[in-house]
């Protein structure tokens, strides 16, 4: 309560869970943290209950709120994180640092449509980024790494994951490759997908498409005018 009235002003802010989970905040993510925490963005259109001992795949996990939110909300849960950019991974490991008793696993890696590298583009102006994209946005002051990525289906082989609980993509623009590239098998283990959906320019790169392609594999869906699509399978 002081930090939303102003007064209490310390950067970064650590908060801790009723469950005891702590989380660190730099100002510059509070309201990032507000919409996972309090509004819970990601979990408002599930259908589905999720259970205490789940297995869930945080793609694009960022400084680590929704892997922090889901060890809070769910005891007992393996959750893996991805997030490829540099400052955002070091903030996702020192809250995964705080919390050594969750069983949070963290990947400096970029989920994508094939594990090899991708070209990751970001404002290094920004000292954590919210919108770091594979598409093309040409701007004198973004900067492109190259990361190392790894596909959906490599993620359930080489951790032995037998059914996904919960996904939680938002990645901002690569949840069309990471979809529509992952082998059908692996995704009828996927039992709830919660994503925001970014608009591309190429054809299937939209969530009508996004949502249509998911539907035609046995899903059942919801979504939100801002972009945001839930898909579950009874």
């Amino acid at each position: 309560m002081a930090t939303k009235f102003g007064i209490y002003n310390a950067d970064p802010i650590l908060f801790r869970t009723r469950r005891g989970i702590l989380v660190e905040v730099p100002q510059r993510l509070l309201q990032t943290f507000k919409e996972i925490f309090m509004d819970e963005c990601y979990m408002d259109g599930l259908e589905l209950h999720v259970p205490d001992n789940s297995t869930i795949i945080d793609i694009g996990a960022n400084a680590g709120f929704f892997t922090l939110f889901a060890a809070s909300r769910f005891n007992d849960s393996r959750i893996l994180a991805y997030e490829p950019v540099p400052s955002n991974f070091k903030q996702l490991a020192k809250n995964r640092g705080l919390n050594a008793d969750c069983s949070i696993e963290c990947f400096q890696k970029a989920v994508a449509g094939h594990s090899s590298t991708v070209e990751v583009m970001f404002d290094p102006d920004d000292s954590f980024t919210t919108s770091a994209t594979i598409f093309q946005k040409p701007h004198k002051h973004n900067q492109v790494i190259q990361v190392p990525s790894i596909m959906l289906f490599d993620i359930f082989r080489e951790h032995r994951i037998k059914r996904c609980d919960l996904l939680k993509m938002d990645c901002e623009g690569a949840e069309y490759d990471i979809i529509y590239g992952c082998p059908l098998e692996c995704l009828s283990r996927i039992d709830q997908i919660a994503m925001e959906v970014h608009g591309g320019a190429e054809s299937g790169q939209n969530i009508d498409s996004l949502e249509a392609y998911l539907i035609a594999q046995g899903f059942t869906t919801r979504r939100r005018p801002v972009g945001m699509l839930w898909a579950w399978k009874k």
